[in-house]
């Protein structure tokens, strides 16, 4: 029903299409300018609204990278309440900075996490504060062309490949299709387990990357919940019953894995990014009081966590659990998605971060 009401919307997907489509035809003739930087610069990014990994992606650069190099990430700070550049401290919040950079500032100590709705301006900034920074990956950056990154991260979900979608608000998409060729790096993400070398080939064709693009596959794996804020982990098995509490652009993955792990579970759903409040508190304790097994426990997804722990006086002794989530490449290609990685930023070496605009 609601997909028939979408494609209703499809003269609107025009419209918007044509403007997205100007708007890239512009910076491509250089009408409108993008700046690069002689500096290494990853951008993780997508064609699609949401939902493709782009979180866990980011922090799988990281950790691949922070070991060997001095790491920092710059996202915009969707739904923060702040607005301008700034970089995580130890007094920063969610709130100041929004919920997936705080992720990253509690994940990776070491690396720095920095904000800024104008990426054009807030790297230089960061290269000013922070001038032992080694590499930045951008955060969702991919249709922002002001900025031209040294490599391009296009990721799109495997049951929703930006091939088969159209322009929102009729589908998903809010860059058109043609973009992809900007991509040095194209990843098929959320992918079934065992994807077949022949159905693989067969998504390659589909894609139809250039000679100069990569594909790769990745699957979703979940770690072991850990509390909220004691971090003690918690098994879930056959006798689990589980309350879903979650605000992400698609939680079908994670409903799906819940299935095949424990007895049962609800789910109360908020919007991408929601900002939890003292009554969705209340809501949340009343829908748990309804579970009937003795074994039960609510459980989060990271980026959720770190709107929820604003309320630990509340949530100390409750047992709110955080589900990790990561990458994991197929067909034996985690090596040589690592040698793109790194290529990528030693090319820059010994370098001065100089800007030029063309």
């Amino acid at each position: 029903m609601l997909k028939s009401f979408r494609y209703l919307l499809f003269p609107f997907a025009l419209i918007y299409g044509a403007v997205v489509w100007l708007r890239n035809w512009m910076f491509d003739k250089n009408i409108l300018k993008s700046a690069s930087f002689n500096f290494p610069i990853i951008c993780v990014g997508n064609l699609a609204t949401g939902g493709t990994g782009k979180t866990p992606m980011t922090e799988y650069l990281v950790e691949l990278l922070q070991d060997k190099y001095i790491t920092a990430t710059l996202s915009r700070g969707y739904k923060r309440k702040t607005k301008g550049f700034a970089i995580a401290s130890d007094a920063t919040t969610a709130l100041d900075i929004g919920d997936e950079p705080m992720q990253f500032h509690q994940k990776f100590p070491k690396l720095t996490v920095a904000v800024g709705e104008e990426r054009l301006v807030a790297i230089p900034q960061l290269l000013h504060d922070r001038p032992e920074t080694e590499v930045i990956i951008l955060d969702d950056a991919f249709q922002h062309r002001t900025v031209k990154a040294g490599l391009n991260i296009l990721l799109t979900e495997y049951k929703n490949l930006y091939t088969r979608d159209l322009m929102v608000p009729a589908g998903d998409l809010r860059d058109v299709k043609k973009s992809a060729r900007r991509a040095d790096v194209i990843v098929v993400t959320k992918c079934k387990p065992g994807l077949s070398e022949e159905e693989r080939k067969a998504l390659i064709a589909e894609i139809k990357p250039l000679a100069n693009q990569s594909v790769f596959f990745t699957e979703i794996v979940y770690s072991q919940p850990y509390h909220l804020f004691s971090k003690a982990p918690v098994q879930m098995d056959g006798n689990t019953d589980c309350l879903l509490v979650c605000g992400i652009a698609n939680p079908k993955p994670l409903k799906e894995f819940l299935a095949s792990q424990v007895h049962s579970y609800d789910m109360l759903r908020y919007a991408d990014h929601h900002i939890f409040s003292t009554d969705d508190l209340k809501d949340i304790k009343k829908q748990f009081e309804k579970l009937q097994s003795e074994q039960k426990i609510v459980l989060t997804t990271e980026k959720d966590a770190v709107r929820l722990e604003k309320y630990k006086n509340e949530l100390l002794d409750f047992p709110v659990f955080v589900i990790p989530i990561r990458h994991r490449f197929l067909f034996g290609e985690t090596e040589k998605f690592a040698g793109i990685i790194f290529n990528s930023v030693n090319k820059y070496a010994n370098s001065t971060p100089d800007a030029a605009v063309g």
